[in-house]
């Protein structure tokens, strides 16, 4: 059996494999890019590439021998070393699906076969002279060379992005904290690890305030936050002697993604109205009643808005007889429950928020590919806020003990075609590839009235409380976030 050959041949599998986990979770479903906490494993992941990229190239078409044989074993060593704390580093900061976690573990089972195939022939090469000798393998090389030369490509991406983290970070930190409150107060957060949750918390702590954090994955929120914050799983897992001066509820599982069966409408009025209505059944039991009770909701409160219809909604407008109206009706219900228990409660109906995280990096990918243009028509209005107004909106209900209901939206609305075009233009890419609506309404049936229809909705009550936005139209929210 030719074992080097054999390597080759896993080798070309790896390249596979780790294409389809680079482009299906690091990009799409995780967009890892665009995690603030994310900066470690892509610095590991871009060093990792790069080695093999080196790897798959020069594997390609030479052989390895003499003292070259016994340097590509140190370099295989420290591929390892990586992989492992790769694995270390994913564990502390993120909880990987399902997917990735097989994908990883067939890709170590057969990154690890390859690299004993390739071991199993070292001595012999070894004893042989000194040099690269040139031996092709045909088609076979030519494949790992395009391998290597897009897995380079790739970790040049994951050190770009890495370092477009660490700028962003130290920009946070050298920027003026959000305040909150005069003095210091203790925080209660549902939803902490959410991409909103991260950045409210975050800014919580740049603001000296004390927070804990109701998660059902424990130990990764604790490493999430450096252990600066309090982690509980569960509601009962805290007395009712315990104090705290605001309640802040994100909690809720995503709403786009498989379609609305009736067990997935199940799953999501359990997570929104029924972890809600836990954590009122707290406050009513709790010994020291919360001063606030914030609690998201979203714009979809008020339904669709028929196409050609510019009215300007504020919070004043009612729902409509469909799910996602109802769905965030009865979540808001639940919440001003607690306002018998003496608390003072309000509800912020969340437009599309944009950040590194969260929709916007599935949405820029068709512009980023020179494929945007009007979806579904394009007349669809779309609502939107730049999380860092959405995180100082949060911190001004707080310091105005603000009640009722809020439209937490930018005051530029856009129709989607118009959003595409800002897009397109910030991105310097091209515009007008029409995308039709049927396919998205086969695939998610009433779900897609998300995508396809909208709402134009003003946040009047947060302008006339005095709140001032700090990216109030789209061009300047989406230059901050690419630049």
């Amino acid at each position: 059996m030719n074992t080097h050959l054999l390597a080759l041949q896993l080798m070309a599998l790896q390249g596979c494999l780790g294409a389809f986990d680079t482009l299906y979770h690091h990009e799409l479903t995780e967009a890892l890019p665009g995690r603030s906490t994310a900066r470690r494993e892509l610095s590991i992941h871009a060093l990792r590439a790069l080695i093999y990229s080196a790897l798959f190239i020069g594997l390609s078409a030479w052989s390895f021998q003499g003292w070259w044989a016994l340097a590509l074993l140190l370099i295989f060593t420290i591929e390892i070393v990586l992989t492992l704390w790769d694995f270390v580093v994913e564990d502390r900061t993120r909880l990987l699906p399902a997917t990735e976690r097989v994908t990883h573990t067939v890709l170590a089972m057969n990154g690890g076969a390859f690299i004993a195939l390739l071991a199993i022939g070292t001595p012999e090469l070894f004893a042989l002279p000194t040099a690269l000798v040139w031996q092709p393998h045909g088609g076979l090389s030519v494949f790992l060379a395009l391998a290597g030369v897009g897995v380079g490509l790739s970790g040049l991406r994951d050190a770009w992005a890495a370092r477009a983290i660490g700028r962003m970070q130290e920009r946070d930190a050298a920027g003026a904290p959000v305040r909150f409150a005069d003095t210091e107060r203790s925080f209660l957060i549902t939803g902490g690890t959410g991409f909103i949750g991260q950045r409210l918390i975050r800014a919580l702590l740049r603001d000296g305030q004390r927070v804990t954090v109701l998660t059902r994955q424990v130990k990764q929120a604790a490493w999430l936050f450096d252990g600066r914050v309090e982690c509980v799983a569960s509601m009962a897992l805290l007395p009712s002697s315990r104090r705290f001066d605001v309640v802040i509820n994100l909690a809720g599982a995503r709403i786009l993604g498989w379609r609305w069966s009736a067990a997935r409408r199940a799953v999501l009025r359990q997570s929104r109205i029924g972890l809600t209505s836990k954590l009122v059944d707290w406050i009513a039991a709790a010994e020291h009643k919360p001063a606030m009770l914030l609690s998201a909701s979203a714009i979809g409160y008020y339904g669709i808005q028929q196409r050609g219809d510019d009215t300007e909604l504020s919070e004043q407008a009612g729902p409509q007889a469909m799910f996602m109206s109802d769905l965030c009706r009865e979540w808001e219900e639940a919440a001003y429950a607690a306002e018998a228990h003496g608390v003072r409660v309000a509800c912020m109906r969340f437009g599309l928020v944009l950040g590194t995280q969260g929709a916007l990096p599935m949405m820029l990918l068709p512009i980023k590919l020179g494929l945007g243009g009007p979806l579904g028509g394009g007349k669809q209005w779309l609502s939107w806020m730049h999380v860092d107004d959405l995180i100082g909106g949060i911190a001004h209900l707080c310091r105005t003990q603000g009640d009722g209901n809020y439209n937490f939206t930018a005051p530029e609305t856009l129709s989607q075609a118009e959003f595409s075009r800002v897009a397109a233009s910030v991105l310097r890419r091209p515009f007008g590839m029409p995308t039709p609506g049927w396919p998205m309404r086969l695939v998610l049936g009433e779900q897609a009235d998300l995508l396809l229809e909208g709402q134009r909705v003003a946040p009047a009550k947060l302008l006339s409380r005095g709140f001032t936005f700090a990216y109030p139209k789209l061009d300047g929210a989406l230059r901050n976030l690419l630049s």
